[in-house]
């Protein structure tokens, strides 16, 4: 018997709901409603196709019962076996949970949620979410090196996959996608997001949104999306992780809120609030942040849950105790509290005093209720529980091979002098570095589900895409750093690389040794996983010094060198660049890696990963980013030399290392015939731009074709370059396509020092070309 219909025979008003569930569309589309009317409480409005079956389940609820709904806690301490008598099962039982994260398995997920619908007085259903950021046991790369791909179709699928397996194991809800614009890599958590560009950061969140929620929640392979952290937290100062954010509205609605409102306009059912502050009030108890812009005027309805402990780490930004800040963030629109329990400890005592209202807290409850309506939990509790979609359906040999697929994709070559690369299947290759055999790091941060050991090491993928044609040598060469201290702290959650006992003399010498015996040497170097990712801040974000000295001597061999390079983060890498004659930076590329990574080495794969986030010369131009702002006396020269009583540094040219949307390929493309189907466009017309690409070189490959656009003249100072469109094409070795664009007055808009979002009649450039330092350019009128 399945379980909704025990639950229809206990309660009539939870037996209605659930019958009624089957003639609801349960994929709830977001809805503009301009601004939303306040009721005496100041509680903003909320409706859903489930208003009935909620209302009718609300007038059942205790107080408890409700603030219950609104607690989401940890499951750490639920194991195997001890589901029904933990912490949280009593909780559970007693209806003073609505939602758990931090477990997975559909069996344990069965376990619990049968406390939930069996136990509990009025049977309603949990949540179970867990951070699910770039694949689930199947595991795609970091972010980061994902939105490297430029290619929208194929990151919308890893999220789709992510989505089945995560689904087929349990898993409601995912705190994905991460979408915080940030332009600063001494930021561990540049390694979650899309980089520095809010276009390009809000296509993705569009593609991330729809791949895990597809069209239709009720369906069994979907799950819940949570875009985060809203807002800003990309901009934290110094890049120190947690810290706080300023700026001013105008940069937020241009530079930063993009994304998000991308996320929000595809559907996303979720929002989690961020830990910095925004004008002096902590995101997570701002109500000009929560309600008034996310749900008044981008018309937002969902729901909002906080990070963790973001409630009780409000006392320390000092905005009072436990119990003010659940009230101030209750009241500001947040509506479930994760790990903080500062509501159901509590909001009770504030509804008492009058410093909270019922019609408050009603409301936040519909929203949480909503969502498992959406989701379709009350017509069946279990319906993500089912131990043979789990045994058939994660970590497949097909989900494997598209990850292979992605992580080459993600790949972006950023030096390859004489054409060292692609390397020959045959010779001898001497394969060294901390990070050349350890497939525990290979998934890169945030990848909780993944079985770290089964991850493919760049050796065993050498080796296996090599075959007999090939001999590889490896040698570890060097620890990951020179500090003991600092290496432990970037090894952590189960992706340890054991530190050798050997002296770095020894170590390094046996690297060497092979080096003498090898055709050629891939040095696989760079930051352990945890050494980006959140609360792994970097003052100096450049290859650890042992490894340097490391490359340094393979370098002195004569032999030619390929720097395998992993990361999370754009590093400072002037003196690689100068010396290393191959760059590859393969930044984590997920469970399978090491066939990832082979596949580019030996040319199967043609690299065609382009830059999202800009990579300094060194930490003093931190933040640098390609559509910076113009000065008042900008540097005239193309050459970076010094010029007095101009914008630079004395002791650094002012260019980047690597520019926003830069990737080179084993072929060469060449740009011509730039064109604009007029010489002005006027507001409800289209302009046509197009450009002859062509492959000049001698093989097949894929190019990423950019457009950017200049505001000439403005109301407010506009950036030198704007991305706003862009075509990742595929081209035989000889061919040329022409690539178009479509430019409309929407492409043209800005947020004024009003905050009106306009266009502006007057001239504009347009660049079309392989990265943002484009040159070839063309220009046009908006006409009133």
């Amino acid at each position: 018997m399945r379980l909704s219909k025990v639950i229809i025979s206990v309660t009539t008003a939870v037996a209605i709901a659930a019958c009624s569930q089957s003639n609801d569309k349960a994929s709830f589309s977001q809805t503009k409603k301009g601004s939303a009317a306040y009721g005496a409480a100041g509680t903003h409005s909320f409706s859903s196709p489930f208003d009935k079956q909620i209302d009718s389940l609300l007038e059942l609820m205790t107080l408890d019962e409700k603030l219950g709904q609104l607690n989401l806690p940890s499951s750490g301490d639920i194991t195997t076996g001890q589901a029904k008598s933990s912490n949280i099962a009593k909780l559970i039982e007693e209806g003073k949970v609505g939602g758990l994260f931090n477990i997975k398995s559909a069996q344990k997920i069965k376990e619990v949620q049968k406390i939930a619908v069996e136990k509990s007085r009025l049977h309603i259903p949990l949540l179970f979410g867990m951070d699910v950021i770039h694949g689930y046991q199947t595991t795609f790369p970091i972010p980061l090196g994902l939105s490297s791909s430029w290619d929208m179709e194929m990151i919308e699928k890893t999220a789709r996959i992510a989505a089945q397996e995560a689904s087929a194991d349990g898993i409601n809800w995912t705190f994905s996608p991460m979408v915080d614009v940030s332009r600063d890599p001494r930021w561990g958590r540049v390694s979650e997001g899309n980089g520095e560009d809010a276009f390009l950061g809000g296509e993705i969140a569009k593609a991330m949104v729809k791949g895990y929620q597809g069209d239709d929640l009720t369906k069994e392979n979907t799950i819940l999306s949570c875009v985060k952290h809203f807002a800003l937290y990309g901009a934290v100062e110094s890049g120190r992780d947690y810290n706080t954010v300023d700026m001013s509205k105008i940069r937020m609605f241009n530079e930063y809120l993009p994304p998000y409102k991308a996320a929000i306009d595809a559907g996303a059912a979720s929002v989690m609030a961020s830990f910095n502050e925004i004008d002096g009030v902590p995101a997570t108890g701002n109500r000009w942040l929560l309600t008034e812009l996310l749900r008044d005027q981008w018309g937002f309805n969902g729901f909002v849950v906080t990070d963790y402990t973001g409630i009780p780490e409000m006392i320390a930004h000092g905005m009072g105790d436990l119990q003010t800040v659940s009230a101030l963030a209750l009241h500001a629109g947040v509506d479930m509290d994760m790990v903080g329990e500062g509501f159901l400890g509590t909001i009770a005592k504030s509804l008492e005093e009058g410093k909270i209202s019922e019609e408050e807290i009603d409301l936040a409850v519909k929203r949480i209720l909503h969502a498992k309506y959406q989701l379709g939990l009350f017509a069946d509790p279990y319906k993500y529980c089912s131990v043979e979609r789990a045994e058939s359906e994660v970590y497949t040999q097909e989900n494997r091979d598209f990850a292979r697929k992605v992580g080459a994709e993600s790949t972006v070559l950023l030096k390859n002098e004489k054409s060292i690369l692609p390397l020959k299947k045959s010779g001898t290759i001497a394969l060294v570095g901390p990070l050349a055999n350890n497939a525990v790091n290979m998934a890169g941060t945030w990848s909780v589900a993944t079985v770290q050991e089964n991850s493919i090491p760049l050796l065993q993928g050498l080796k296996e895409v090599a075959g007999d044609k090939a001999t590889v040598l490896y040698a570890k060469g060097s620890n990951v750093d020179y500090n003991e201290e600092f290496e432990k702290n970037a090894t952590m959650f189960g992706k340890a690389i054991p530190r050798d006992g050997r002296s770095d003399k020894a170590m390094l010498q046996e690297a060497l040794e092979i080096a003498k015996k090898s055709d050629v040497i891939v040095a696989a170097l760079g930051e352990s996983a945890e050494m980006s990712g959140e609360s792994s801040s970097r003052t100096n974000p450049s290859i650890p010094q042992v490894q340097k000295d490391l490359l340094e001597a393979l370098l002195k061999t004569g032999k030619p060198v390929v720097l395998v390079l992993f990361t999370g983060r754009p590093l400072m890498m002037v003196e690689e660049d100068a010396t290393v004659p191959a760059i590859l930076n393969v930044w984590f590329p997920g469970s399978e890696a090491g066939l990832s990574i082979a596949d580019v080495l030996f040319g199967d794969v043609n690299p065609s990963g382009k830059l999202t986030a800009t990579f300094p010369r060194n930490v003093g131009q931190i933040p640098l980013f390609y559509n910076h702002k113009n000065t008042g006396r900008p540097l005239m020269n193309k050459e970076g030399q010094f010029e007095k009583f101009r914008s630079n540094y004395l002791d650094v040219r002012n260019e980047p290392l690597y520019p926003f949307g830069y990737g080179l390929s084993y072929t060469s493309f060449s740009y011509a015939n730039m064109k604009l189907s007029a010489s002005e466009l006027n507001v409800d017309g289209t302009l046509k731009v197009s450009v002859d690409v062509a492959n000049t070189g001698k093989y097949d490959g894929k190019e990423v074709v950019q457009l950017y656009i200049r505001d000439l003249v403005g109301s407010v100072t506009r950036p030198v370059k704007e991305l706003k469109g862009f075509q990742k094409v595929f081209l035989k070795k000889g061919e040329t396509k022409t690539v178009t664009f479509n430019l409309t007055v929407e492409d043209l808009k800005f947020y004024n020092s009003e905050l009106d979002f306009v266009a502006e009649p007057g001239m504009f450039e347009v660049f079309v070309g392989p990265n943002s330092d484009t040159q070839m350019k063309s220009s046009f009128e908006l006409l009133q």
